[in-house]
């Protein structure tokens, strides 16, 4: 009985292996079908050698008019040391091919010194800088950094193919440059003229405004609005702070405008709506450019609102909203706003989704604002700031007529008698 249960156990397992087998091989048939060298290369870099000999001139040759970016090692040997840590870097990259030569035939090809102190390394490229030359130790870690800092171009246009190149590289601080075709010809030469000085430190990006499938939304994006050329530094994806470079687009400012960026000496840019003429509505309406005055003033309680005009929650918050501001718009050391989180922008107005509520209590603006937890009532909303605000308050009751009106119209929209005083108070 026993032996029976082990082999019904191990022929199940040797089932279930099969299946996987099958399911794994259909999937990479899948992918192989859609991209196959790319996938053929990923799988001999991390299975292989990684880098490939090249010892004749006419394969070097042949190389050259084939590979748009290449990494060339002219070593001692074809094995040892050198190699090994030439093939440890190369299976680090996915994007790049690797090759070795001891041939100086061959280095003279690359553009090598056939007398240069060997090991020597060169990254060729298809790009208006053709020619990157290797000068740290030779070893995984230093070979990995200049392969990250010299595969993409001078300047990356921005498609949806290198957005990915973009985002995902080791170096996070970014210049982009957002012009419309007609003056690419102008400021892009200007433009890559600067990258050369920031090679390693800063990605060079350029992007068509007047692009509408990937430009124009970029620019949206970003706060860039008009046609003149524009170069904005932008911190990458885990701040996303922005800084935006005033006046003309010329090497003397860029390159000025770059180390500034690197030192971390600019004042970041955030989007904003035009500040309204008038805000004397129950709501006030916060835009980037006033939300310190508003949000930010240390004698209000203030409740804020970031919502987005297509969000249907933001929608169905709205009567609400505007219900709870027109009961507390006598109090004086309360404000209700709400802001649009989609055309503007704050370091202190952090939003996951829409809509989302902050509350910045009086004279704790300095600490990171309360997230609003509650039910989506006038009553719940009530009984919040009557909890968190650091001003205390009450409010008026109203004349009777008033007072007999209002509790109508509570009654309506559904405000529960057991919500107690709060009810009592609204």
């Amino acid at each position: 009985m026993q032996r029976k249960r082990m082999n019904w156990l191990r022929s199940m397992i040797f089932k279930a292996f099969l299946l996987f087998i099958s399911l794994l091989m259909e999937y990479t048939s899948l992918i192989l079908a859609q991209e196959p060298n790319g996938i053929v290369t990923w799988i001999k870099k991390k299975t292989g050698p990684g880098i490939y000999n090249i010892t004749k001139v006419d394969d070097a040759e042949r190389l050259l008019t084939s590979e748009t970016k290449l990494v060339l090692g002219f070593l001692n040997s074809l094995v040892g040391p050198e190699s090994e840590e030439l093939a440890a870097a190369s299976r680090l990259e996915d994007e790049v091919n690797f090759y070795q030569t001891v041939n100086p035939d061959v280095a003279k090809l690359f553009h090598l010194d056939p007398q240069v102190k060997r090991p020597a390394l060169v990254m060729l490229k298809k790009e208006a800088e053709k020619l990157s030359v290797f000068d740290g130790n030779f070893s995984k870690s230093e070979i990995t950094e200049f392969v990250f800092a010299n595969k993409l171009p001078l300047v990356t246009i921005f498609t949806r193919e290198s957005a990915p190149l973009i985002f995902e590289s080791t170096i996070k601080k970014q210049l982009l440059l957002f012009a419309i075709s007609n003056d690419s010809e102008k400021v892009l030469p200007i433009f890559q003229e600067a990258a050369k000085l920031f090679k390693g430190k800063l990605i060079f990006v350029y992007v068509e405004m007047d692009n509408e499938d990937v430009g124009k939304p970029v620019s949206e994006y970003f706060g860039i609005s008009g046609t003149a050329p524009k170069v904005l530094a932008y911190t990458g994806n885990d701040d996303a702070k922005k800084f935006v470079l005033d006046g003309d687009v010329t090497l003397d400012k860029i390159k000025a405008f770059g180390e500034d960026f690197i030192e971390d000496k600019l004042k970041p840019f955030f989007k904003s709506d035009p500040v309204p003429e008038t805000n004397d509505g129950d709501v006030k309406i916060v835009v980037g450019n006033n939300f310190d005055e508003i949000v930010l003033d240390e004698s209000k309680d203030v409740l804020l609102e970031l919502y987005a005009p297509w969000c249907g929650h933001c929608q169905a918050l709205e009567p609400t909203y505007n219900k709870l501001a027109r009961h507390l718009r006598g109090i004086e050391s309360i404000v209700i706003a709400k802001m649009d989180g989609t055309t503007n922008e704050h370091p202190r107005a952090k939003s996951d989704g829409f809509p989302t509520l902050l509350f910045f209590p009086a004279g704790n603006k300095s600490f990171d604002p309360i997230t609003v937890d509650t039910d989506r009532t006038v009553v719940a909303f009530y009984k919040f700031l009557k909890k968190h605000a650091s001003i205390p308050f009450k409010l008026v009751k109203p004349a009777a007529a008033s007072a007999s009106k209002a509790e109508s119209s509570d009654a309506k929209d559904g405000i529960e008698s057991s919500a107690g005083d709060a009810k009592d108070e609204l």
